[in-house]
């Protein structure tokens, strides 16, 4: 259970205990509708109705719950570069799929951050923004409804960046550019690029070019499913071991050439900034004839 605890201030004196809950806190007002009902919210370690009003001084507690969790632990090792109370961030690997389901065995990444949490009875994993199966690096991992909420607000905002690392076959059409061009969803799980799709832009920068390919840089102002890969395919550059837009390569089985390589954003819950940066995987360096490491 995660305890959200605030004392009243001086400027708050007199508002409706719901005002500064949907207020200051962040909680959103679904949220404060189950609270209500489950008597997790305490005004000084009693629980309270949204309609009483506050005083300078006194103790607000909200109690964020998640139900018990019947998933099958998968003990793979993590590397967890951010890890708090109520968000941790994941360098995924690839292939493995971001979250559980009907048509997934154990081997996913909602199993194994079950695993590296302990298996907690209240476990809840709700990912902020997916990675697909086949791409790796940084991935935001929320462990409560709360605090998905909060960054799910920074999303598409100054204050969440991310950053790829991608290898392509050929190369982009100039050595740093933006790719603006609307994405919309065809047959099964393919997108393209159509005059009535959602809203894209992906920034891009050629890093380095050898062996018929290039490694580039890549910034999202948006996060629609397969965009890089997608535009990047638009662009005559596929990702290369992309078999759904382009051609998969025995040396990636599983995979593509795509690497979230960094994350940056201001903690909405305590302010701090975190930046976390992950190196391209040897795999894809390796399709550029480069190694990492010594």
């Amino acid at each position: 259970m995660r305890k959200l605890t605030r004392i009243v201030t001086d400027g708050e004196d007199g508002q409706r205990l719901g005002s500064l809950l949907t207020g200051p806190l962040g909680l959103s007002r679904h949220r404060v509708s189950s609270l209500k009902f489950s008597g997790g919210i305490l005004l000084d370690g009693q629980a309270a109705h949204t309609g009483a009003a506050v005083h300078a001084g006194q103790v607000v507690e909200i109690l964020l719950t998640d139900g018990p969790s019947d998933l099958t632990p998968y003990d793979l090792p993590l590397a967890l570069p951010y890890r708090d109370q109520d968000l941790l961030i994941v360098d995924k690997p690839a292939p493995l799929p971001a979250i559980h389901s009907t048509r997934q065995d154990a081997r996913t990444l909602e199993n194994a951050v079950y695993a590296a949490l302990g298996c907690p009875a209240d476990f809840c994993y709700r990912p902020v923004s997916r990675l697909d199966k086949g791409t790796s690096g940084l991935m935001p991992v929320a462990l409560n409804a709360h605090m998905h909420a909060r960054m799910q607000k920074l999303l598409h905002t100054p204050d969440y960046a991310r950053e790829y690392l991608a290898v392509v076959e050929g190369a982009p059409p100039e050595n740093a550019g933006v790719c603006d061009a609307p994405i919309g969803h065809v047959e099964g799980v393919r997108r393209v690029v159509a005059p009535d799709g959602k809203p894209c832009r992906t920034h891009y920068r050629v890093l380095k070019r050898a062996n018929g390919r290039c490694l580039l840089w890549l910034r999202l102002d948006t996060g629609r499913t397969h965009q890089i890969r997608v535009h990047m395919a638009h662009l005559g550059c596929p990702v290369a071991g992309d078999g759904l837009y382009g051609t998969a390569l025995p040396a990636l089985p599983g995979r593509f050439a795509l690497h979230s390589a960094r994350l940056a954003f201001t903690h909405p819950l305590t302010g701090a900034h975190i930046a976390l940066e992950s190196p391209l995987p040897e795999e894809l360096a390796g399709l550029m004839g480069q190694r990492q490491g010594p």
